[in-house]
């Protein structure tokens, strides 16, 4: 727990899905991203300093640049975790290379609800920066939010 005084960590925040404003309050309603019907269901705004969570209309389809950054990077990490760990070459004679490509596949499969809400909170933090005095500062209504178009996606 973080002392009065002191910055909540940006990267422990950030794997935690708390607001990037405050970085106390959940993104998300519901902690669990394997429940399928709610992983993706997002406070309208956060519950600590009310900060909205979809800034615009069609905020988060950028996501799927980030969503597809982030798998890119896993699959590397995995590969070099792979070539160290196990070793393999790139010959036609060696069956390791696809034994990795479907440990590979099979995880990203897996993770693939950790990283949809990684990357809807990474491409949130990108555009609302941390204030350590937001609550003497009330969020102001954003002006691009038009609330009749909000999840209409």
């Amino acid at each position: 727990m973080a002392s009065k005084n002191s910055t909540p960590n940006y990267l422990l925040s950030l794997l935690g899905n708390k607001c990037p404003r405050c970085r106390e309050g959940n993104i998300y309603q519901h902690g669990n991203p394997y429940n399928f019907k709610t992983n993706m269901l997002m406070h309208k705004d956060c519950p600590s300093c009310g900060q909205p969570t979809e800034i615009e209309v069609g905020f988060y389809y950028g996501t799927g640049y980030v969503s597809y950054g982030l798998s890119v990077a896993f699959s590397v990490a995995t590969f070099v975790a792979w070539k160290v760990l196990i070793g393999m070459t790139f010959s036609i004679d060696d069956d390791r290379m696809l034994y990795w490509m479907g440990a590979n596949i099979f995880l990203l499969i897996v993770m693939q609800p950790i990283l949809m809400r990684l990357s809807r909170t990474l491409w949130l933090t990108w555009f609302v920066s941390y204030q350590d005095n937001w609550k003497e500062n009330p969020i102001e209504k954003p002006e691009r939010v038009v609330t009749g178009q909000t999840n209409n996606w």
